[in-house]
């Protein structure tokens, strides 16, 4: 059965704003709420059609008086961020993620009306380090528990709602660990990291990264709030990019830089305000990491529409990025030595 008031967090943001919309899109919604603590652009507001907007900090315990008076029955908690803003960025952040998760799981376990709770999360709270196994599935934990930044955040924040669902059994909760999200039209480290001129790596490492494009994140979401599937997933999409085959894809240089020298790069382009890159987001750099969809395509019934490679060219040539190679030569010539190694083993 269609939730009838569901409220969306963090809607001034892609994520946000754009499942708010497809939710007033939606006749058999009644009501649609988005909360954030900055009204969305003119542009994402046009959007979100009959969608309110509800000015307020999911940190303050008055957000459970608007989930109170409206009745809301369906939250879907889409704030959860990795990207910092100003020179306070990473302490907000981190208030908004964990004190504004708290706040909100207080308040709908307060609700009696509340019945469906729908979080994002990441696949980054497995960590990024050398002993990872090879894919990840939903019942293994971090090899090395993420000690700073998001990861650590979202590792808080699945523990908050774990105890909230165990508080209230009678509500769906519904855990989505995304994978890094790409896409023209979302604006995340990992796509800025992607659009710098000379693309810093980590010397002798060449990491395998997996992705998820935005549109296939906003079905996930969607179908999450529009059908009882309680669980924790992993979310991406088919296949695997190494780091050196995606950047050759977007057309950049690559600029190996020693281990000990990362941190002073990584400063350099933060203080330029070019990418804001974290610890753990380095170490994902370095190391990478893949999950296992499983889960995803028989339990939850859904199979992103673009793989990995896919989402990332899309990316590529949404953002009128002029690769040096053509993307179908690289594809070919990356074919023929997968052939190849297959053929020596």
């Amino acid at each position: 059965m269609a939730p009838k008031v569901v409220l969306v967090t963090g809607c001034s943001r892609f994520l946000g704003g754009h499942l708010a919309a497809r939710f007033a899109a939606n006749p058999d919604i009644d009501r649609v709420l988005g909360v954030d603590t900055e009204p969305p652009s003119r542009d994402l507001l046009r959007r979100m059609g009959r969608a309110e907007f509800v000015r307020a900090d999911i940190r303050n315990p008055l957000i459970a008086k608007v989930i109170a008076t409206a009745h809301v029955d369906t939250v879907v908690h889409a704030s959860v961020t990795a990207n910092p803003a100003g020179p306070t960025g990473r302490t907000a952040m981190k208030e908004m993620n964990v004190i504004g998760t708290m706040q909100l799981l207080a308040a709908c376990q307060k609700s009696p009306h509340v019945r469906k709770l729908v979080v994002k999360s990441t696949s980054a709270v497995y960590g990024s380090s050398s002993r990872d196994p090879a894919v990840f599935t939903e019942e293994m934990g971090p090899k090395d528990l993420p000690s700073s930044g998001y990861a650590k955040d979202a590792v808080e924040v699945e523990g908050y709602v774990r105890g909230f669902a165990r508080r209230r059994p009678d509500v769906a909760v519904t855990a989505l660990r995304f994978t890094n999200f790409i896409g023209p039209r979302i604006d995340t480290v990992l796509t800025r990291y992607f659009a710098l001129p000379v693309v810093p790596t980590i010397m002798g490492y060449d990491a395998r990264v997996q992705l998820l494009h935005s549109e296939d994140a906003l079905a996930v979401l969607e179908r999450a709030t529009l059908h009882d599937l309680p669980g924790v997933f992993n979310v991406g999409g088919d296949g695997v990019l190494l780091l050196s085959q995606a950047i050759r894809r977007a057309g950049k240089l690559p600029l190996p830089v020693p281990s000990a020298a990362v941190p002073t790069v990584g400063r350099l382009f933060r203080s330029a305000r070019l990418v804001d890159f974290s610890p753990d987001q380095m170490r994902f750099l370095n190391w990478g990491r893949v999950v296992d969809t499983g889960l995803l395509k028989r339990e939850f019934g859904f199979t992103p529409r673009w793989t990995t490679q896919q989402a990332f060219d899309d990316y590529v040539s949404g953002r009128a990025m002029r690769p040096l190679i053509d993307p179908d030569l690289v594809a070919s010539v990356e074919r023929g030595v997968l052939g190849a190694a297959a053929r020596f083993r």
